[in-house]
């Protein structure tokens, strides 16, 4: 395993550049002019920030934060994605940093175990338990991260597949609720005019995916997002009261949502969202060139609940801005990280993203989980479907995955903590995929290789 201080070695078609006392450096190193860093470093931050907002808006909604709660849960989430990413791409000595070029923040794998935990904990002490529960599973990560590598093959693509897979089709109904106005309780919820709404906003997000060029294709979604805004206004869908209100500048308090709470069952589920997470960064590392060890997402996880920001992952869809533009500088991610920081000091800012109409949410949530799932699919068909026993595996946890969306109640008559763990299909489903390659690709497949050889 590589040193987390040291940078990717070169690969094939990997090129040193020069810097600009003349001396050869490797592309991960270079340090860019500012007419090229600035832009390069936004098309990142358009490339994820409607993935860091998601999470404070998904578990804010549910747990009844009004406008300012969520605006300073919006803002700690962007300080923490800020905080993560610069210590991933500039570290702090030996400690922690793998320096590449990725950027950290909230990762939407967690929404539903959180929901879940929002879901079996009192009012008043729902994010306390959550953070709780995040406050160890980061302690977790940073525990086994020096030997991660040695527990990567009981978490092959044919797991994380499923995994992903269930992230994106557990967390629809989030988005189809949002389309039909957001509030369930209300008289006009499914009202006409807010399925209008959502339904124009995905139109033109298709639109300038199909007809836009460079920077505004790779921005289709926040493009979407505000023309869906505009589109809003004149019929009074908006709600400007929380910018007004919002201060202008202002750090996250520690522990602004209540000290927190550590329930066993709930601890339980976030530990096992935290190892997907790091085998899904791993993976994307891979695809950058070098396997690191994990204790940045470590170190973010665990002081993200401190300030009200949740479990932290590498976003892959950065990994995707880096091929498709082939800037491989980390101080170009490093000053995306910078710019979150800022707009997580400046609430305002953040409070921004709550202007957003909820069906203009919804319709833009529809492309972003959808598109989840899709990379779970993606990585299930390079999985060796074509071997009956994994068919099976991914079939039986795709289905004890599906069990809490087809059927809420289905674990009513079970204990609180059963119902925490299961009640998520993301962890319901992991557990089984986890299990079932155990069984299947583990268990006594040594004793039947020596069989085999000896009789060969």
């Amino acid at each position: 395993m590589a040193q987390p201080a040291t940078g990717p070695a070169e690969g094939p078609g990997t090129a040193p550049s020069k810097s600009l006392a003349g001396t050869a450096v490797h592309p991960v190193d270079e340090k860019l002019p500012a007419a090229r860093l600035l832009p390069a470093a936004l098309q990142h931050i358009a490339a994820m920030y409607a993935g860091v907002v998601t999470p404070p808006l998904i578990i804010g909604q549910a747990v009844g934060l009004d406008a300012a709660g969520m605006t300073r849960l919006i803002a700690a989430s962007l300080l923490i994605a800020g905080l993560a990413t610069l210590l991933q791409t500039l570290g702090v000595g030996a400690f922690a940093g793998n320096r590449l070029p990725f950027v950290n923040a909230a990762s939407s794998a967690g929404i539903a175990p959180m929901l879940a935990i929002a879901e079996t904990s009192a009012p008043g002490h729902q994010l306390p338990a959550i953070y709780g529960a995040v406050l160890v599973a980061g302690a977790f990560c940073l525990a086994v991260g020096p030997f991660f590598g040695r527990l990567l093959r009981f978490f092959p693509p044919l797991v994380t597949g499923v995994v992903i897979t269930l992230i994106g089709v557990t967390l629809m109904p989030v988005p189809v609720a949002w389309a039909q106005g957001g509030d369930a309780t209300a008289e006009d919820f499914g009202a006409m005019k807010y399925l209008a709404l959502a339904a124009f906003t995905l139109v033109v997000i298709l639109l300038v995916q199909r007809f836009g060029r460079g920077f505004l294709k790779q921005v289709a979604l926040l493009a979407g997002m505000f023309v869906g805004t505009l589109a809003a206004i004149p019929f009074g869908l908006a709600d400007f009261s929380a910018l007004r209100s919002a201060p202008l500048a202002a750090l996250p308090t520690p522990f602004a949502f209540g000290a927190p709470e550590f329930q066993p069952a709930a601890i339980l589920s976030l530990c096992i969202v935290m190892l997907v997470l790091m085998t899904e960064s791993s993976a994307g590392m891979l695809a950058l060139g070098e396997i690191c060890d994990r204790r940045t997402d470590g170190i973010a996880t665990l002081l993200g609940p401190v300030f009200g920001s949740f479990p932290t992952s590498a976003f892959a869809q950065n990994v995707g801005v880096v091929s498709l533009t082939r800037v491989r500088s980390r101080y170009v991610v490093a000053a995306a990280g910078g710019v979150l920081l800022i707009l997580g000091a400046f609430p305002v800012l953040g409070a921004v993203v709550s202007l957003v109409p909820m069906p203009v949410l919804g319709g833009a949530g529809i492309v972003l989980f959808g598109s989840i799932a899709v990379s779970g699919i993606r990585t299930l068909s390079e999985a060796g479907l074509d071997d009956s026993s994994n068919i099976i595996l991914v079939a039986v946890a795709l289905g004890a995955g599906i069990i809490p969306l087809a059927a809420p109640a289905f674990y009513a008559g079970f204990p609180a903590w059963a119902q925490t763990v299961l009640g998520s299909g993301i962890s319901a489903g992991a557990l089984v995929a986890v299990v079932l390659n155990l069984f299947f690709h583990h268990l006594g497949t040594h004793s039947r290789n020596a069989v085999a050889l000896k009789s060969s």
